[in-house]
């Protein structure tokens, strides 16, 4: 289970160490920046870094944990601005092909970590792991809602699309993904037809 950040107060040193990994592992991968890197650009001493992160893969699972409950939020507010279910998933992934067509996408990054850390069993691709059951368990859980009669079937087929868009939108033109992307969800949301069609 990831801890929320809110349960446990954040120094400004921590913050800053956090954010600026934040910003250099999403524009130039994990492994690729070092840790004195992120010493010196957040300004914070060796010693302090290394009170609050012993390791960088605990920096690493961090910032895919603050990463995490920032995407939570934010699919929350989505789900809660929306008329129902069906609405929710719609606006959910109107929502992701909008992120994705924003200048500076790179990709998710938690995409972009596993891709980094190949074994499963290691503990950032078990926060990775954390975050992908919770997602396809919103949307399994807003298939059920919409009277879907195979949410967990559906809730696989969702995430296969939310894939899609992140790896895409980073490869392809992204602004030509929106109205793409309602339509393959419409059709998985109706069993393959797109609603109002024939």
């Amino acid at each position: 289970m990831i801890a929320k950040t809110s349960e446990r107060p954040e120094s400004p040193a921590r913050r800053r160490i956090l954010d600026t990994a934040a910003a250099l592992f999403y524009a130039e991968g994990v492994h690729a920046v070092g840790i004195d890197r992120i010493i010196a650009e957040a300004a914070v001493a060796k010693a302090t870094f290394y009170h609050h992160f012993p390791a960088k893969d605990e920096l690493v699972r961090a910032y895919l944990e603050r990463e995490f409950e920032r995407q939570r939020g934010a699919l929350e507010a989505v789900r809660a601005a929306s008329g129902g279910p069906r609405e929710a998933l719609l606006a959910i992934f109107d929502a992701l092909a909008a992120n994705g067509a924003a200048a500076g996408f790179r990709g998710c990054p938690f995409t972009n970590a596993a891709a980094e850390y190949p074994d499963p069993a290691h503990p950032v691709r078990r926060t990775i792991a954390a975050y992908r059951d919770w997602n396809r368990g919103l949307f399994q859980e807003l298939c059920a809602g919409a009277g879907d009669p195979a949410p967990g079937r559906t809730a696989v087929l969702l995430m296969m699309i939310r894939d899609g868009i992140v790896v895409g939108s980073d490869l392809d033109d992204p602004g030509s993904l929106g109205p793409v992307v309602r339509d393959a969800v419409n059709r998985v949301l109706s069993g393959g037809e797109t609603p109002g069609a024939g």
